[in-house]
């Protein structure tokens, strides 16, 4: 082989070699949302007992390491009748492989088959909403925040924000990655674990996210100091995001004592 030769086996492996990096440098997380509707407590010790006991080593043994189980604050009216569930994902091969994996899981199916097998007249929940998202660019992958209180006093604060229109909605996306309302919440210390878009959901267009504070005296601060911090009432007053939410849900949840954090 001579020099040219050489020199451009080189080069084609150094731009393989940055393409392979900047490829795995940008990749971001994808996850679900599974919520259930309960009926009441009958039902939601189910659900519990088959989470703790079933779902979660499972997806544990899948190498599903870090798995969110929350139930929303003692004076919501959904309180006792809602469990969620938040599942992280590397890639939508790794969500649509996880069925498949749990199939094969024979002591997820043994100990889940009260839950998996129950009859029709005694079934362990309502319905189960399932919420597909994607990860902002400003927010690749999940961050597991550690607080050092009990998981009873921790808030778990889930927000969705839905756009009028497509448009609107990615100026709203927008505000969070290029805006700097990202790095704004992590400057006043929000511990998000995640910020991504709906992808597949009933609400769509929306995005999503999930911030956590150590009780609710804290919640309450940091939503404050947010609100009155001058670089949010410059964001905030800019043209180009005014009218990008149409609708704002907000739920406040403490993690199950059975929950990955």
């Amino acid at each position: 082989m001579n020099k040219t030769a050489k020199q451009l086996a080189l080069l084609t492996f150094l731009f393989a070699f940055f393409v392979a990096f900047a490829s795995t440098a940008a990749s971001r997380d994808y996850y679900q949302i599974q919520v259930f509707r309960l009926n009441g407590k009958v039902q939601e010790e189910k659900v519990d007992n088959f989470l703790k006991n079933a779902y979660l080593p499972a997806l544990h043994r899948a190498g599903i390491q870090k798995v969110g189980v929350f139930k929303p604050i003692e004076s919501d009216t959904t309180a006792g009748k809602r469990v969620y569930v938040w599942i992280p994902f590397t890639s939508l091969e790794h969500f649509s492989k996880i069925q498949d994996v749990l199939a094969g899981d024979k002591e997820y199916q043994a100990k889940g088959i009260d839950f998996l097998g129950a009859p029709f007249d005694q079934k362990p929940f309502v319905r189960k909403e399932s919420i597909l998202l994607k990860a902002f660019p400003d927010a690749p992958n999940y961050f597991i925040p550690k607080h050092q209180t009990a998981p009873s006093a921790r808030i778990y604060e889930l927000r969705s924000y839905e756009g009028p229109t497509e448009n609107l909605f990615r100026q709203k996306v927008k505000m969070f990655n290029e805006g700097g309302e990202i790095k704004l919440f992590k400057k006043l210390d929000f511990n998000a674990v995640f910020y991504a878009e709906v992808v597949s959901g009933n609400t769509m267009p929306n995005l999503m996210y999930l911030t956590t504070f150590a009780d609710m005296p804290t919640h309450d601060a940091r939503w404050d100091t947010f609100r009155a911090h001058p670089e949010w009432k410059v964001l905030s007053a800019l043209p180009e995001y005014q009218n990008t939410v149409s609708r704002s849900v907000k739920l406040l949840l403490h993690p199950t004592d059975y929950s990955d954090f």
